[in-house]
C-alpha cells in the first residue's frame, strides 16, 4: 500500500526544521504541558517506554532522567542520529505501522508525532495497534494529534493569511484534515493529517483501546500574543500553566489548542 504521505517529504522536511530546538527552548508550552501530562499519566519509574516517532529524543532523555528505561524509534535518520548522542536512552530507525518489537513489551507507548503524519485511516489506526501490540496489559499510551483548527488559527496569529496559497491550505484543511504544502513553505508544515476529537477518539477505540482521557496540549492561551514574554517569567508560567489546567476538560475550548493529548489504557 502507498504511503500518503512520502518518507522522503518527511525527512526533507525535518532536515529544515530544528524540532529539537523547538521543543529544548526554556520557554516552550508544547514540552512542558506535553510532560506534565505525561507525569500524570504513565506508571512509576522504573517502567519500560517505547517512544515512537519521538524525533531527537527531547522527551525520552526527560523520561530517562526520571528513571525510565526508554527506547526511541523514528523515520527520520537525522534524528535517530541526534537521539542516539544523547547517551541516556537507545534509539533505532523504525515504522510506526510496522514495529520491531515484541508483543506486551512495554509498560507505556508513546505516539507523540506519527497520528498526525500518516493521512490514511487505516494507517494511523494499524500504527495505533501496533502500540497496542507491544504494551502489557494495563499499560499506557500518550497519543498526539494536531487539530483541525491549527493551521486556521495559527495563519491568522502569523498573519500567514495574508498569502493566498495559504488560505487555499486553511480551507482544505477545515474541510478534509488533510494538511498538504504544495509550496514547500518551511513555515507551513510537511504534508499531515488534522484530527477533529471526535476522530481522534474513534480512532483510539478502533484500535482497542479504553480511551482516559483527551486533553489540550497548550490549549487556547497558546494563541495569546504575548505568550513568549509570559513564559520567559517563572511566576507568568505559572499562571499560564495553571490556568490551562482548570480549563483542560472544557470540550468547548479543547480543539482550540495546536496539539491534543489522547491518554489511553490497554
Amino acid at each position: 500500500m502507498r504511503r500518503m504521505v512520502d518518507r522522503g517529504e518527511l525527512v526533507e522536511h525535518y532536515a529544515t526544521a530544528d524540532e529539537q530546538g523547538r521543543l529544548t527552548g526554556g520557554t516552550s508550552l508544547e514540552r512542558l504541558r506535553t510532560q506534565l501530562l505525561l507525569r500524570r499519566a504513565l506508571p512509576a519509574a522504573p517502567s519500560r517506554i517505547l517512544d515512537v516517532g519521538g524525533g531527537a529524543g527531547v522527551h525520552a532523555a526527560w523520561l530517562a532522567e526520571l528513571g525510565h528505561s526508554v527506547h526511541l524509534v523514528d523515520a527520520v535518520p537525522e534524528h535517530v542520529e541526534q537521539a542516539r548522542s544523547a547517551g541516556t536512552f537507545t534509539a533505532a530507525l523504525g515504522d510506526a505501522v510496522e514495529l520491531a518489537e515484541a508483543d506486551h513489551s512495554y509498560d507505556a507507548v508513546l505516539l507523540l508525532g506519527p497520528l498526525y503524519h500518516l493521512r490514511r485511516r487505516s494507517e494511523r489506526i494499524q500504527a495505533l495497534r501496533e502500540a497496542h501490540r507491544v504494551t502489557r496489559a494495563g499499560g499506557v499510551l500518550a497519543a498526539a494529534a494536531i487539530s483541525r483548527y491549527a493551521s486556521m488559527m495559527d495563519g491568522f496569529y502569523r498573519g500567514f493569511v495574508a498569502d493566498p496559497a495559504f488560505v487555499e491550505i486553511v480551507v482544505r484543511d477545515l474541510e478534509t484534515g488533510r494538511h498538504d504544502n504544495p509550496t514547500r513553505h518551511p513555515r507551513y508544515f510537511t504534508s499531515s493529517y488534522f484530527h477533529t476529537c471526535a476522530e481522534l477518539r474513534a480512532e483510539i477505540a478502533a484500535a482497542g483501546y479504553r480511551l482516559v482521557d483527551l486533553l489540550p496540549v497548550e490549549g487556547v492561551l497558546a494563541w495569546y500574543p504575548g505568550l513568549d514574554e509570559q513564559m520567559s517569567d517563572p511566576v507568568r508560567r505559572d499562571l499560564v500553566l495553571r490556568c490551562i489546567e482548570r480549563t483542560e476538560h472544557d470540550p468547548a475550548v479543547t480543539a482550540a489548542s495546536p496539539h491534543l493529548l489522547a491518554l489511553a489504557s490497554v
